[in-house]
């Protein structure tokens, strides 16, 4: 791991960690974001309507344009009362505040009225006692309001039961609350709280709280007292987390178990809003009564009383994005009880979510800074596709609520933070390897290098290469007949069309010299078969300059051509960075070097324009190969046994080369002896050398005058699979 390596994997880590510590703290943001995700599961798959019995009267339009405007005579309400019972409502709970007196009683007004015997107000009805009476021996649950002003608590109804200490504190603070009229409060049969989202600024209504506390003592809301007095039950039961105080798990409701938050609350899982839900009040008070159809769907049913009318200001939001009354909201709390579909965020969820930002985030910063930003890219949209399935599959089949937003938005900021530090740090000594490197070496070398941990250090490596050197035959002549420009072109043209086949066949290239080419293998990474790669590609070079000398890419005319020599050494040298620590080459030193400069020289005195050592030879056996004679190299005190390439593996392999191979180990021979059929041996083998697609008959003339050349052998023994002149390649 490199050091720019190391600080990316800081910097990421340190990413992870102010992600996990900003999701532990769940900003508002965070909790909107993360809601927006669960309206988005309830739209697409929400609840089904199913026909329960639950009812909402509603005091709609049609009914204050037949009825008259609101608030209505309370004597009326009682009216709605009676209709409702004898139609045989299990409850009937009203979504309606009722603080204040009538003020359309005939008591209220009269009293108004100046020079009115008040002995006459005692004998005038007034419709909250009218009221009261009707809901005396009825199942009416009243609703009461929150409010900050004064001290009124409202008369519980039920009592409560704990399986431990008291959750007083666990449920949204109640500080006062509207009071109802005395009489109304006593003859109710429940009294619950109206409040759909206390404290709440979103008007998206998603929980409900089921209860409120004042710190001594729990209120229900309107929708399970409705519940309970439907049920005839007297107690709520409520469940705590073990060990864990001052928190609420279930509600027990009769025979009915609800699951809520710590605090009490219940995620709302609604339905899209149904006409079958509502009955108008005018359906109800209708002079002739109400209809058999109505009777029916009364009867049994818990009925909420409340308002549609737009002028009421009582319509909410749901996460289904509908506006809707809020009454209805409190039929379907009830509705979601009964059918028993519930939704919850379990009190593992943010241990989990949590978990999943650090091992995403981690995961992604080692995958961006080891591999790639493509893999992690990759990765991270993977991971996207699981979160999203198993956030959705929870949902739909568990009712669990998990956010799969917090690990994708972290990991994809992670990513985004851990590919930027990448590109501006840990890649810069890259691209400075590939600017260094990337006119000498092909893609798939310079990709090793790049991943290759010190690659641009100062200094050098002792490492078997196979080196080449390229020269251009007669260049003094052809730079005396040429312009300085045109010299300059031909060049050009010359070393860029041959370097490309270096290139291609994994070679480093080290320099041109003038008109030379000087290239190894095997460096600045590990190159396999480099002995045979480098003779593949002279063999490369020999078809190039066939092919730009027919096509005259040099402009000398098609009468002219240019012709080169190349000579090939495998050996050990020394290969790395030298000069200075701001400017420098990377390059090989070394004996191995010299030896194939040497040998490239060798080619005019061979009469052949590729030729290779031994040491190359013994490393690519599978080619075409002659043997050359061991040369006397400059510097060297020992001759060099060299060999000439004819072509590749293909020829090595045909009937001609065979044959030719053949009557040239019998000339070798006849050469090492002297033998009087030496000539008659030579003759044969240039007649088997016509047959080849290379002109042998210069390299043999010159092995005619060089029968020294096979008579001595360099002092070191040659390869084993070289030692035996008939196994020669």
């Amino acid at each position: 791991m490199t050091r720019a390596q190391q600080v990316g994997v800081i910097v990421g880590l340190a990413i992870v960690a102010i992600l996990t510590i900003l999701r532990a703290t769940d900003p508002q943001l965070m909790r909107q974001a993360r809601e927006v995700a669960f309206d988005e599961y309830q739209r697409i798959a929400p609840r089904a309507f199913q026909d329960l019995p639950v009812r909402v009267v509603d005091i709609d339009e049609a009914s204050l344009k037949e009825l008259g405007q609101w608030p209505w005579p309370r004597d009326r309400m009682a009216t709605l009362v009676d209709r409702l019972s004898e139609m045989g409502a299990s409850a009937i709970a009203f979504d309606i505040l009722f603080s204040e007196p009538d003020r359309l009683s005939p008591r209220t007004v009269i009293r108004d009225v100046p020079g009115i015997d008040p002995s006459l107000l005692e004998r005038l009805p007034d419709n909250d006692e009218i009221f009261a009476r009707s809901l005396g021996d009825k199942p009416v649950v009243l609703g009461f309001a929150l409010s900050n002003e004064g001290n009124y608590r409202p008369e519980m109804k039920a009592g409560f039961a704990f399986t431990g200490e008291p959750p007083f504190h666990a449920p949204p603070r109640i500080n006062g609350a509207t009071p109802l009229r005395p009489q109304l409060e006593a003859a109710a049969a429940g009294i619950g709280h109206i409040s759909l989202n206390p404290g709440d600024p979103s008007a998206v209504v998603r929980t409900v709280p089921l209860l409120l506390s004042d710190g001594e003592q729990l209120y229900p809301n309107l929708a399970i007292e409705a519940l309970r007095v439907a049920l005839g039950a007297s107690t709520y039961v409520l469940a705590d987390a073990p060990d864990v105080p001052d928190t609420i798990t279930l509600i027990k409701i009769g025979d009915f178990v609800v699951p809520v938050t710590a605090a009490g609350e219940l995620w709302l899982y609604v339905t899209p809003d149904r006409a079958e839900r509502y009955i108008s009040a005018r359906q109800i008070l209708a002079e002739k009564g109400a209809s058999p159809e109505i009777a029916a769907a009364i009867e049994g049913s818990i009925v909420f009383v409340g308002t549609s009318a737009a002028g009421l200001q009582d319509i909410r939001t749901t996460a289904l994005g509908q506006n809707v009354p809020g009454v209805s909201l409190q039929a379907q709390t009830v509705e979601q009880i009964l059918s028993g579909r519930f939704l919850s965020r379990p009190d593992w969820a943010d241990g989990l979510e949590i978990l999943a930002i650090v091992i995403v985030g981690a995961a992604l910063v080692i995958l961006t800074t080891f591999v790639s930003p493509a893999m992690a890219l990759a990765c991270g949209l993977l991971i996207t596709a699981l979160a999203l399935a198993a956030s959705w599959l929870a949902f739909l089949y568990g009712g669990l609520l998990l956010d799969p937003l917090a690990p994708i938005i972290s990991g994809s900021i992670t990513h985004f933070s851990a590919t930027a530090f990448r590109f501006l740090v840990i890649d810069r000594e890259r691209r400075e390897v590939r600017a260094a490197f990337g006119h000498y070496l092909s893609p798939s070398l310079l990709y090793r290098i790049e991943h290759t941990q010190n690659a641009l250090r100062l200094g050098g490596d002792d490492r078997e290469l196979t080196v080449m050197f390229v020269d251009v035959r007669n260049f003094t002549e052809i730079s005396e007949r040429l312009a300085p420009t045109a010299v300059v072109a031909f060049l050009n043209t010359f070393l860029d069309a041959l370097s490309r086949d270096v290139i291609a066949n994994e070679g480093t290239l080290d320099k041109f010299i003038g008109d030379s080419i000087m290239a190894f293998w095997n460096a600045p990474v590990d190159v396999s078969d480099h002995a045979g790669k480098a003779v593949h590609a002279a063999l490369a070079m020999r078809k190039t300059l066939a092919r730009l000398n027919a096509d005259d890419a040099f402009g000398f005319g098609h009468g002219q051509s240019v012709g080169i020599g190349i000579g090939i050494h495998t050996g050990l040298a020394c290969v790395g960075n030298m000069g200075a620590e701001t400017h420098f080459n990377y390059s090989a030193v070394g004996d191995t070097v010299n030896v194939a400069a040497r040998i490239e020289s060798a080619c005019k005195e061979v009469g052949f324009d590729i030729l290779v050592s031994e040491s190359t030879a013994g490393l690519a056996p599978h080619y075409a190969l002659l043997e050359a004679g061991a040369l006397a190299l400059k510097g060297k005190s020992t001759r060099t046994r060299t060999f000439a390439v004819m072509g590749d593996e293909r020829l090595a392999k045909s009937a001609e080369f065979v044959e030719l191979k053949h009557e040239h180990g019998q000339l070798i021979e006849a050469l090492a002896s002297r033998s009087p059929a030496t000539r008659e041996v030579l003759r044969a083998a240039k007649r088997k050398a016509a047959g080849l697609p290379v002109d042998l008959a210069e390299f043999y003339r010159r092995i005619s005058r060089r029968a020294d050349h096979f008579l001595q052998r360099p002092s070191a023994a040659p390869p084993r699979a070289l030692s035996d002149r008939k196994t020669l390649p």
